[in-house]
């Protein structure tokens, strides 16, 4: 079965959210989106993913969990996770700059666009 354009656009944004939240964290993409929960440091490394895909490509916790593969509650525990630790002033600066660094990221085009 064909995934809809729709999912396709939301698991880039997922694989885009995570990578930037494994470089700035320092762990591997592939460990981040992998099933396994990993080591604290992936699964904070996730957490920070998902709330990134949730607040900077303002989709929904389900289409997040769908995008990631968890389920909905696991990301909304992420969100709140992280939305906490936004009280903290250093953490909210870094966070914020990732977030506004994809805000910022252009529309995906395809690459006939590109091209022309």
């Amino acid at each position: 079965m064909r995934k809809s354009e729709g999912r396709v656009r939301d698991e880039a944004a997922a694989r885009l959210a995570a990578g930037v939240a494994a470089f700035a964290l320092n762990v591997s993409d592939e460990e981040l989106l992998a099933e396994a929960r990993g080591s604290a440091e992936v699964a904070f490394a996730r957490q920070v993913a998902v709330y990134l895909c949730h607040t900077a490509f303002e989709m929904s916790l389900a289409r997040v969990a769908i995008a990631f593969g968890r389920d909905r509650s696991t990301v909304a525990h992420a969100c709140h996770l992280i939305e906490d630790r936004r009280d903290e002033p250093h953490f909210d600066r870094w966070i914020g700059g990732l977030e506004g660094m994809l805000r910022e990221a252009p529309a995906p085009v395809t690459a006939r666009v590109i091209s022309a």
